[in-house]
């Protein structure tokens, strides 16, 4: 076997290692998808959204058949479709929106948690996708199609704005709308587009304006980008849509596209932990991948004669921080499209490491080299959790990497294409697109 065909061989492994998170953490009776392998955790609407994503791409490296992965589509978009929509505190979701967390067995509203923007775009992506791929003329995949297009046009994105040009966070029954909004560059760049592309209360075109005129543009290292810091900023509205070779104005005037923007990104992540300003354990050229994920708790202690601080869950990034020595082997991986000559060697130290041995779903979650975790463990800290929001970008940029499948599928779907040429997009892929689907 030579190096590409070990490559090959590990990225199947890890596709499909990840993609028992779905067959094994949904419930199938609704179609809800846990947040997180703790046991009593309640549903995210996100994962749910990256399983509906997940599933063509299961029919088609046969880890499941496409008649369950239609059963389990339908029975998901159906959950949604009949669920409560309403002001009240234990409802799904209002106004076209969901919950952020859901309980796993009757779907309704858990945590006090708000009506979230953002995870209910990721939802729409992921049935989008799945509208994409089963387009056959059977009951159940016309079914698939009309759902998802009841569920995506429902969608009040005016509403969402509150009055103001941008986007809210969310809302919650018992205070109103959050007082936070998608400004700056992050993972909103999905939720505008979709925004903009709804035939029924379609964001204004001074929406997305509104939004990038808070972008940073900085020159970091030896590059020049369109900062944000976690890596998974710059990661999760790619899962669903192929930026190589289409721009907005902001890109046009940059001379690069949202793909380079992230390829700059995922390389300034590995020259931070080759530089490693705050001296953490085992950060080096093939150790990296700083994000929003799970840490060793919060807590300060001095080590080798440093105070460190450490934290629980966190959107931790670089070059600014924060940063704790947590690295996340799942951000590193979805990168994969972007800058796969520096990844694959990362994927391989990782594996060196064997963090995933043992554990049903692959690559754990996070580790931290530098915590003087009790147990001894030769890799520090080590998270006793996997999480959906992280192996669902696994499972889709693998398969974006390999045969472009989502990416292919969702060229063809009228409500991105629609929104991006509202927010200016043009060129590449886009000259002469004919849309299909909602």
């Amino acid at each position: 076997m030579d190096h590409k065909d070990g490559d090959t061989r590990l990225l199947e492994v890890l596709q499909r290692e990840a993609f028992e998170y779905f067959l094994h953490e949904t419930n199938p009776a609704n179609g809800l998808v846990r947040d997180k392998t703790c046991e009593g955790w309640p549903a995210s609407i996100a994962a749910v959204g990256l399983a509906l994503t997940a599933y063509p791409v299961g029919v088609e490296r046969a880890f499941l058949t496409r008649e369950e992965a239609v059963k389990r589509t339908l029975t998901t978009l159906r959950f949604f479709a009949h669920s409560p929509q309403g002001p009240e505190p234990n409802a799904t979701g209002y106004k076209g929106f969901y919950y952020h967390f859901l309980d796993m067995e009757t779907g309704e509203r858990v945590w006090r948690c708000e009506l979230s923007t953002v995870d209910t775009a990721l939802l729409l992506a992921g049935a989008l996708t799945a509208a994409a791929y089963f387009d056959r003329q059977t009951t159940d995949e016309r079914d698939i199609r009309s759902l998802t297009e009841a569920l995506y046009v429902q969608a009040d994105w005016q509403w969402a704005q509150n009055g103001a040009a941008t986007v809210t966070h969310g809302w919650k029954p018992e205070s109103g709308f959050l007082p936070y909004r998608w400004q700056g560059y992050d993972e909103a760049l999905i939720l505008y587009l979709l925004g903009l592309g709804s035939p029924t209360h379609p964001l204004p075109a001074e929406s997305y304006t509104a939004w990038v005129s808070t972008y940073e543009w900085k020159r970091i290292y030896d590059s020049e980008l369109l900062y944000a810091g976690p890596l998974f900023t710059h990661q999760l509205s790619h899962v669903w849509i192929d930026f190589r070779g289409i721009q907005d104005e902001f890109m046009r005037g940059r001379g690069i596209d949202y793909f380079e923007n992230t390829r700059r990104a995922t390389y300034v992540q590995q020259q931070y932990a080759m530089r490693n300003p705050q001296q953490f354990k085992n950060y080096s050229e093939h150790s990296w991948g700083i994000t929003a994920s799970g840490g060793p708790g919060e807590m300060t202690c001095r080590i080798d004669g440093i105070e460190r601080r450490f934290f629980d869950y966190l959107a931790r990034g670089v070059p600014y921080g924060p940063d704790d020595g947590t690295l996340a082997p799942w951000a590193v991986v979805a990168s994969l499209p972007f800058a796969p000559e520096i990844v694959m060697p990362t994927i391989g130290y990782f594996q060196r490491l064997r963090l995933r041995e043992t554990h049903p779903y692959g690559l754990k979650a996070s580790f931290n080299p530098t915590f003087p975790d009790k147990s001894g463990n030769e890799y520090g800290w080590v998270s006793p959790w996997h999480y959906g929001i992280n192996l669902g970008p696994m499972i889709a940029m693998i398969e974006n990497y390999r045969s472009g499948l989502v990416w292919d599928l969702t060229r063809q779907c009228r409500p991105i294409v629609t929104g991006l040429r509202c927010a200016g997009f043009a060129n590449g892929w886009l000259s002469g697109r004919q849309m299909t689907g909602p």
